[in-house]
């Protein structure tokens, strides 16, 4: 019988996974499943590139499952923390330049705030299969494959923070060159107090444009005091979630600046990488009832929670379309208040006007896609009897 395959057999590889399971908030019941999947061979085109990590999964349907992983990037400011970790031994820039991480330096640099590693709120994954759980057994899988590229070259982790070998390597070489053979840089001559006054006043610069993602907040070096029973990973996380209320407010997705308490947990626990199990735990909620709401408003945002919710008569007229439309489908309908279901799909008519779908997966109704104006317009997903084998 040959020997069960491993990962992680170098050091830097293991510190990978061992940061994984211990420090970046994942649920630890998932990770299992994702080293059996791995083993299996079903990952495919694993791709490492500047903060991401992208991969194609074979699960149980016949399409593959598409991964995209992305790691928190350092700033100009961490880099320069790192850079002064390592220049400040002569031990730590020649195992660097000779291709080799030492582990006291990757224990210092977390020390010093540059972790290589992935902490807590690092890693935002994406899997198109239905699994709302951090990790989905095929993003699992791909963390342990992971873990063999490191193995290979430590520097990935230097990839994946954002920086290349090259460019880290040229600048340490730079930091470790005697004072005299740097580049000399221009005096910063500045203004006068005279000259300053005499400028004439310029026009206001253009309104910046709307960000294409919401901003990073910065990495606090240490810990509030432990009687404030904050943590520096807790205010991280809030400064995340309140930039990217921000960032959608700017581009006015819905309306959310009246969102309602479970209307915000629901947005908050959709956020990739949350953390769904203390939410709900700081909420006094169910972990399912909170993954489903998160689900709901992933798809459709305010209205898909409220079709989640809402049971109410909207009258004979909406319905007839829905039923016309699934009954040609699927045959046998059940109408109930607002809601029409036909086997494994059903269609929930909202007080906003529109058509959302849900199919039963598992024993449960899950939200399934965009709102549509018509029942018609919703559709019937041509796999909806497969849904449990996801």
């Amino acid at each position: 019988m040959p020997p069960r395959r491993t990962f992680g057999n170098r050091w830097w590889g293991r510190a990978w996974l061992e940061a994984l399971e211990q420090r970046a908030s994942l649920d630890p019941n998932r990770l299992p499943r994702g080293r059996t999947y791995a083993r299996k061979g079903v990952v495919h085109q694993l791709t490492i590139s500047s903060g991401e990590i992208s991969a194609w999964v074979q699960g149980s349907r016949a399409d593959p499952y598409r991964v995209v992983i992305r790691m928190r990037q350092f700033d100009d400011r961490e880099w320069d923390k790192l850079l002064d970790v390592a220049g400040r031994r002569l031990g730590h820039a020649a195992a660097l330049l000779d291709g080799e991480l030492p582990e006291e330096l990757a224990v210092q640099s977390r020390e010093a705030g540059a972790d290589l590693l992935p902490g807590p709120g690092d890693l935002r994954p994406r899997c198109s299969c239905p699994d709302t759980a951090n990790p989905c057994k095929h993003v699992a899988a791909v963390y342990y494959l992971v873990a063999d590229e490191v193995d290979a070259d430590p520097f990935v982790l230097f990839t994946l923070r954002g920086r290349a070998r090259d460019s880290f390597l040229a600048q340490l070489r730079e930091l470790r060159a005697p004072a005299a053979a740097r580049p000399a840089r221009p005096p910063d001559v500045g203004l006068t107090p005279k000259k300053a006054y005499a400028r004439r006043v310029a026009p206001l610069p253009p309104r910046p444009a709307i960000p294409a993602e919401p901003g990073r907040p910065a990495v606090l070096d240490l810990d509030p005091p432990a009687r404030t029973g904050w943590t520096a990973a807790a205010l991280a996380a809030l400064a995340a979630d309140a930039a990217a209320l921000a960032f959608d407010l700017l581009h006015a997705r819905d309306s959310m600046a009246d969102l309602t308490l479970s209307e915000d947990l629901a947005r908050r626990a959709a956020r990739p990488g949350a953390d769904v199990f203390a939410l709900a735990a700081a909420a006094e909620l169910a972990p399912s009832d909170l993954i489903v709401s998160a689900q709901a408003w992933r798809e459709a945002g305010r209205g898909g929670l409220a079709a989640l919710r809402d049971v109410w008569s909207p009258g004979p007229g909406p319905l007839a379309a829905a039923r016309a439309e699934l009954a040609e489908l699927a045959g046998e309908v059940k109408v109930w208040r607002n809601r029409v279901t036909a086997g494994a799909v059903q269609l929930r008519y909202g007080k906003d006007g529109r058509w959302y779908r849900f199919v039963r997966v598992s024993g449960q109704w899950w939200p399934d896609g965009p709102p549509a104006e018509s029942p018609v317009d919703v559709g019937y997903p041509p796999d909806a009897e497969h849904q449990d084998e996801a």
